[in-house]
Parts: structure tokens; sequence; C-alpha cells
């Protein structure tokens, strides 16, 4: 069975039996969610050890392969500066968006009862702009990581990553991969963790859909249409912007998008859709080798759109289960840790990506992360979209690239292009 069958059966006997409880015995149901919550807290608490040195580590080794990237010519800049400016933009769009469409639905007050019973998991709104402005960096980064607060950890280990940059190539490829090593341990250690993911998260949906009975499904089935509805609206405006910015007309764009786009659909994977994307950029699209043969492998490597969507769409949904209203700090807080979070964690495998990545967005917006092994478990479910989303940012990054870098461009055969 693999991983995720695995997920979902903890997390579809979670919600049977805890809604089964709410429904039958509501009473014994109350004191059952209170034996089984702490052994999902211990799973979670096993996941959460992992996320200070591997956010850390992720941000420093990504400055320094987008440092190396950037130095191999200007394409290569062209396509950095590419790859934030979308990100920026697809994150900024969730936080606009996202709290918007869930303002029109009205939460269950069960399901934020249920998530309250963790509130100590909340952090206290900052005092102001002028205390949180101060709180950007950190007097002492050794107790800002001690205190898991993620925001200041970042800005320093952005200062760490640039100034690594400025070393000697010998001793900084010693630190670059001493942290790359780190980070893989970490990741290994959520693997084994994650072995024991059916266990932890049916403790966790136990206890809630005890406590929150059917709304519990209801809030579950939101979250999916809204991570559905944000990527199917990114894959629109990423081909606007392909048109628009990237010069391409819509019939010639999409007749060498469509088939990316299969291929992702049933692959689930940028890196094996790669072969693909290279074909119809070049055989196509008629984009330069020179561009797309530099462009699409570092999209592959650095760039995932669908990324910061996730990250802040995840964390809104969470505020509206709890009826907490985001402010514009906590959302440009998300907005800014969701791209360099992002561009960091391309490369991690299968569902350690959702934990490893969401779990510093949401802390440093100050919510309880309870909820995050649960929406794990069903974010299975829009994952092709968001393969599919990925891999149109990277055709729409690639032809952007090509607009601007002035070389001359492949004739394709007139029906390909028509």
């Amino acid at each position: 069975m693999s991983q995720t069958a695995r997920v979902l059966t903890g997390l579809v006997a979670g919600i049977v039996f805890g809604i089964l409880l709410a429904w039958l015995a509501p009473d014994t149901g109350l004191r059952i969610a209170a034996v089984v919550e702490p052994f999902g807290k211990l799973w979670l608490n096993a996941l959460q050890m992992t996320v200070v040195p591997l956010v850390f580590a992720l941000v420093v080794v990504g400055i320094n392969q987008a440092s190396d990237a950037a130095h191999s010519g200007r394409v290569a800049r062209q396509a950095i500066v590419s790859f934030v400016v979308l990100l920026a933009a697809a994150a900024a769009m969730t936080a606009v968006l996202a709290p918007l469409a869930l303002s029109m639905l009205q939460p269950d007050p069960a399901v934020a009862a249920a998530l309250r019973g963790h509130a100590q998991d909340i952090a206290p709104p900052a005092g102001g702009w002028a205390e949180a402005l101060v709180a950007l960096v950190p007097s002492n980064a050794v107790s800002a990581a001690a205190a898991s607060a993620m925001l200041p950890l970042v800005t320093f280990a952005l200062f760490f990553g640039f100034a690594l940059t400025r070393l000697a190539p010998e001793p900084r490829a010693q630190v670059v991969g001493l942290l790359k090593a780190i980070s893989d341990a970490m990741i290994v250690i959520v693997h084994w963790v994650l072995w024991a993911a059916p266990l932890g998260i049916f403790a966790l949906v136990l206890a809630l859909t005890a406590r929150a009975g059917l709304g519990m499904l209801q809030a579950l089935g939101i979250y999916i249409l809204l991570e559905c509805a944000l990527y199917v609206l990114a894959v629109v405006l990423l081909i606007a912007v392909a048109v628009t910015v990237g010069k391409r007309r819509f019939r010639h764009f999409m007749a060498g998008l469509v088939p990316v786009q299969a291929v992702a659909a049933s692959t689930q994977s940028s890196l094996a859709t790669l072969p693909a994307m290279l074909d119809s950029a070049q055989n196509r699209l008629g984009i330069p080798a020179r561009v797309s043969g530099l462009v699409l492998p570092m999209a592959v490597s650095l760039f995932r759109i669908t990324s910061p969507i996730q990250y802040i769409a995840t964390a809104c949904f969470i505020a509206w289960a709890l009826g907490v209203d985001l402010t514009a700090a906590q959302l440009a807080t998300g907005v800014a840790l969701s791209v360099l979070v992002s561009m960091g964690s391309v490369g991690l495998p299968g569902q350690a990506i959702f934990l490893a990545t969401n779990l510093p967005i949401t802390q440093a917006m100050g919510l309880p992360i309870a909820a995050l092994p649960v929406l794990m478990a069903v974010d299975a479910i829009p994952d092709v979209l968001a393969t599919v989303g990925n891999v149109t940012g990277d055709m729409t990054a690639t032809a952007v690239v090509a607009a601007r870098s002035g070389e001359p461009e492949r004739s394709v055969p007139s029906e390909t292009a028509a």
C-alpha cells in the first residue's frame, strides 16, 4: 500500500469513528477523544521537531542555489527574476482571494471549538507595527530558533545565506554541503515519522470529529474546493501572462501546453514531465534550445508556482475555521515567507513537502498547526491540479524569458503553430 493510501486510510477511519461517536454517544466520544488525542499530539511533535533546522537549511541552500544559477548568464538571471515575481504574485493573489472567498461562508462553531482545544498553539497578536518591525531581526538567532519564531529565524537565514555567497568557493561549498546534509537528514526523520502517519492522523481526526461531528467533514470539503479553485485560476492567469508578457499567440501556446498538462496530470510529477516540456517548448512553441534547455530544468529545481498558493490558502482556511480575522501584517508575513520557503523546498519528496513547508508559514502567521496533518491527508485530492499548475508555470516562465532574451525563435511546422 502506498504512503498516500495509508494516510487516507487513517483519515477515513478517524472520520468514520469520530462521526459515529459524535452521533451515537457524544459523551463517550469526548472521553475517547481525550484519550487518543495525546498520541496524535505526540506524532505531531515528532514532525514539528524537524522544522527549525530544516527551514534554516532550506533557505540558506536555496539562496546559494539561486545565486549559482544566476551567475551562469543573463538568461538564468532573467529566469530567477521571473520565478520570484510569479511566486510573489501567486502568494499575493491567494492572500487577497482566499480570505474573500471564505468570508462568504459561515464556519461551523463546532469545528472552531474543536480546533480551539489547541488554543495554547495560537500566538497572541503583535502589539503594533513598531513591535512587528523590530521582531523581524532577532537579537539572538539561537533564542529565535528555540522559540520556533520562524520569521526572525528566516531573516537570519537570509543574512547567513547571502553572506555565504560572498565567501571563497571552497569554504562556501563546505558550509552549503553541511546544511544540505542537515536538510536531507531532517527529511529522513520526517519519512520515519510519516510511517506512523495513519495512526497519528487517525488519533487527531478522531478527536476533532468526535467534538465537531459532520461539520469537520464539511470543512474539509471547503478546503479542497478552495485549493482546486485557486489552482484553476492560477492556470488561467498564467496562460494570460504567457500571451501578454511572453508575447505568445493563445492558440499557439495552448497547442504546446495541453500535451504537457496531460503528462503532468498522469504522472503528478513536474520532474517526470520535464522531457515533455522540453520537447513542446522547442518543437511546438519554437523557443530556442539555449533558453528552454536552461530555464525549464531551473524551473523544475527552483520553481513551484502552486506552493505559495497552498501555504497561504491553508493558513487562511485554518484562520477561517477558527473565526480569526487575519491582519494585513499576518498576510504580508505569509506572502514573504512563502516565496522564500517555496524556492528552497522544491526538491522535497511526497507528503514531507506539505508538513515541512506549511508548518513555518502557519506558525509565522500565529495560527495553530494541529489541523495540518488532517489537511495533508486530503491534499492528495487537489494534487493533480497542483502539478498541472506547476508545469503551466514552468512553460509560462520559459515563454516570458524567451520574449525578453532577444534570442531568435525556431520555426515550427504550420500545423502546430496554427
